[in-house]
């Protein structure tokens, strides 16, 4: 383990372990929603990357400001929200944290800082420079994670706010999970430098590279020192992790620009399976922990699906809510 995680106590590790397979079961009880014609909108599943998502959000503090992108699930469930409540919103129910009008690329949930998911490529990247002014502007100590994907990190955007966030020694993170393709397009066809922090030293802001995101206590620890530079005054950092989505780019993506055997190597790298064998090996838990904790999430899921389904759909009267400031 690491400098951070070997502080970790027995009961944060496996709080880890049930987050992770709350967003595994959450996005592949989602997928079968989506078959059904019961999720309103398009969704993105972030199967395969739970390790990424969850050691980088674990190491933020409850006040620290969270921006997600479209393939959010499993950064939003780690920040802390009310699945049933989630699951509502990407089903277009009432009860959901939009009233049903946000979607699965638009959920927020203010309580726990979780400023919300953005459907546009690289969308969040602005507002979370703005978001980081006002911390250092108020002196809150808080930082700011701006989670993206690889191919974002293409985008105008990504170049102007991090230039911009170097200048003004803004307090944020860029948190690029690399999961190999933009859509279909491979990483190594859409740009011309070994790693995305390569691009860090143009910016002079610093860079940390976890090349395993699928270990989650190596994303944490990475994350860690990545919020501790920023939050003592020292700059942005671009933080990168590499890992794998199981699933398509979307739900309308059946991946055929991959090759079984690149996807099934993959799939042997189970974040969730590695990390079960780690507190296993380390006698952190046993075998019989780690299944109830695997049928915890599970059973905790299979509720929000089916709170959201029972929930009524919103009045069309929202429709026309919250869209000015009172």
């Amino acid at each position: 383990m690491g400098k951070y995680s070997d502080k970790l106590t027995k009961e944060q590790k496996l709080e880890m372990l049930k987050t992770m397979e709350i967003c595994r079961h959450f996005d592949l009880e989602l997928s079968k929603l989506y078959a059904r014609g019961l999720v309103a909108g398009m969704t993105h599943y972030s199967v395969g990357e739970e390790a990424a998502n969850v050691g980088s959000v674990f190491a933020m503090k409850l006040e620290d400001i969270m921006y997600s992108n479209h393939r959010g699930h499993g950064q939003t469930i780690s920040k802390g929200i009310d699945i049933n409540l989630m699951m509502a919103e990407i089903l277009g129910r009432e009860p959901g944290y939009c009233k049903g009008r946000g979607g699965s690329m638009h959920v927020f949930n203010l309580e726990v800082n979780n400023m919300g998911c953005n459907g546009i490529v690289g969308g969040g990247q602005g507002l979370s420079i703005g978001a980081a002014f006002v911390q250092k502007r108020k002196k809150t100590g808080n930082v700011v994670v701006s989670f993206m994907g690889d191919g974002s990190t293409n985008e105008g955007s990504f170049h102007e706010t991090l230039n911009m966030a170097s200048i003004w020694d803004l307090p944020v993170v860029y948190c690029v999970i690399n999961n190999k393709y933009g859509i279909s397009m491979d990483i190594n066809n859409a740009m011309n430098v070994e790693n995305i922090v390569d691009r860090a030293s143009a910016y002079n802001v610093k860079a940390i590279h976890v090349k395993d995101g699928n270990d989650v206590l190596a994303v944490y620890d990475g994350m860690m020192e990545a919020i501790e530079h920023t939050r003592a005054g020292k700059g942005p950092v671009l933080f990168e992790t590499n890992t794998y989505r199981w699933f398509g780019h979307s739900a309308s993506d059946a991946g055929a620009y991959r090759s079984r055997e690149e996807v099934n190597a993959w799939r042997e790298k189970d974040p969730i399976e590695a990390f079960r064998k780690v507190l296993l090996d380390d006698k952190t838990a046993n075998i019989d922990e780690l299944d109830a904790i695997r049928e915890e999430a599970t059973k905790e899921v299979k509720e929000a699906v089916k709170f959201a389904k029972n929930a009524p759909f919103p009045d069309e009267s929202v429709a026309f809510e919250d869209n000015y400031a009172d």
